[in-house]
This record gives structure tokens, sequence and C-alpha cells, in this order.
């Protein structure tokens, strides 16, 4: 049975994503090749690795077995890239970052691209993801870092304040209805939203806390990214819950209600396993971020 470093790298990547064709675009590989690469390591083990469902694909108890040991060896890679760092010249270091919908907004505003212009050997993977998922990927070893809401349950992680997220509602400054300074879900369930593509984490979060108070959101249209979901908003297509710095960027055209529900409140942490045992770029990355 041998595995080379290409094939675990690949069903790290199939295995996180669900998905093979996935798995291989961020591999650099054709669906082709990627395919065959899995099929010829179930065919060396004796034993199927995935399990293929409409929606994609899961790791079986033997794909979940060749999963820890390949984050070991990816983990390891990433150590050894950090140390000779210092030493080789041209050797790329990458570390990655998971973080969540509002701190993604923040990150890509100002943070990451001052410490990429500052940094240009060391290459980020940012993963936007619901704070859960975070939490998990960075207990698993599948994240170096990761920005979540302190409610996903951070406490076996080491963790450093990063910010704190307010919700906030959106509309036109003509939207009819909406009185005052701030307001709460439950007096929101009657009015059309303009959300985000299906699946995304902030979406799915507010969607969930309407289905605990028995209703659901009326979606005129879903579309990607903040930018598009204000734009529309302050066209009159509907109102919308975003991050508050998404709604401070688009004040001149909108106007904000503080969303008053304890949920939409969050403590967002900066979190690792350990942060003396990251590799020295992602020691400075953690530094820029706090």
């Amino acid at each position: 049975m041998r595995f080379d470093l290409t094939d675990l790298r690949l069903f790290l990547l199939v295995a996180e994503r669900g998905s093979i064709t996935h798995g291989a675009e961020l591999a650099g590989l054709a669906l082709a090749s990627a395919s065959a690469r899995i099929k010829g390591m179930e065919e060396s083990l004796g034993a199927p690795l995935l399990e293929r469902r409409r929606r994609g694909v899961v790791p079986t108890a033997a794909g979940q077995a060749l999963l820890h040991h390949a984050r070991a060896v990816q983990n390891q890679i990433e150590a050894m890239t950090g140390d000779l760092g210092a030493y080789a010249t041209g050797l790329r270091a990458r570390v990655r970052l998971m973080a969540n919908t509002a701190a993604t907004s923040a990150l890509l505003r100002d943070m990451l691209p001052a410490f990429l212009v500052a940094h240009p050997g060391i290459d980020i993977d940012l993963d936007e993801r619901p704070s859960h998922e975070i939490a998990e990927a960075v207990a698993s070893g599948a994240a170096d870092l990761g920005i979540a809401a302190t409610w996903a349950g951070l406490s076996h992680l080491e963790q450093k304040p990063f910010f704190i997220d307010r919700l906030m509602v959106i509309a036109a400054r003509d939207w009819p209805d909406l009185e005052g300074n701030t307001t709460n879900l439950g007096d929101l369930l009657g009015e059309a939203f303009v959300g985000l593509s299906a699946g995304h984490p902030l979406q799915e979060h507010i969607t969930r806390q309407a289905a605990r108070l028995g209703g659901h959101l009326h979606f005129r249209i879903r579309v990607p990214g903040l930018d598009n979901v204000c734009r529309l908003v302050a066209q009159g297509a509907g109102i919308a819950i975003v991050p508050e710095s998404a709604a401070r960027r688009s004040a001149r055209t909108l106007r904000s209600l503080r969303l008053t529900d304890d949920w939409a409140t969050r403590q967002l942490n900066l979190c690792a396993r350990r942060f003396e045992d990251l590799t020295p770029q992602a020691k400075l990355l953690a530094e820029a971020l706090v």
C-alpha cells in the first residue's frame, strides 16, 4: 500500500469539501485524474474510502482513519516548511484560516491585504464556514487558525479576542413599517427579505433563529455576497440582516436598525489548538490579527 503526498492532499480536500469535483479543482488536478487516484488508493487498500451519495461523498470508516493520518502528515509538512522558511530561499508556506461571515468581511477589508503585502512568502487559504464547523476544523487540525463566535463551544481551544460582531437590519430609506433604531427578528417575520445564497453560513444561522420562533423568512431573492445584498436592499427589493461592518459601508444609501435579539451580538475569538505549536508563519498571522 503506497500513497504519495499528492494522493493524501487530494483525499484531504475531497473529504473536507464533500466532493471529488471540488477537491480536484483545489488540488489542481483534472477530474478524471483525481477519480483515478482515489480509485487507485481504494484498490491499494482493498477497501472503499468514500461513500458516494447523491449530493457528494463522505469518508467511510477506513476513510476517516486515513483522514486522521493525512491531516497529521499535512501538519508535519506545514511545520517543516515553516522551520525551513528562514533558511530556504523561495520556499513558500501556507496558513489555513477559517472564519465566519462577519470575520471574513473584516479580514478582507484591511487585515489580510496588509499581511500578504508584508509577507510575500506566506500564502493563506481562507475558508468561510459556520462557527461550529470552524471549532471542529481547528480541533481536528483541518485548519491552523479559526475566527468563530464563542457560542460555538471553543473552550477546548486556546483563544484570543478578535472583535464583537453585531447584526443589523438594513432597509431602503423609504421602506415602510420600520420605525425607530432597534427591532427584533420576531417583528420582521412578515417582511420580504433579500438573502445570501442558499447554504451561506450567516444566512443559515439567521434562518435557524427564525425557525426557533416558529416562523420562516420570505426571500424575494438570494444572492452571493454582502455587497450584492446591500445593493438590492438600497433599491427597495426587500430588507436584510447583515453584519454591522456591512451596514456601515452602505450607510449613505441605507437605513439600519440594531437587532436586539441576544444571538445577534456575538463575541468573535481567534482560536488555535495551541498558539505556541503553530508554524512560524501561522504565528505571524495570528499576531497580525490580534
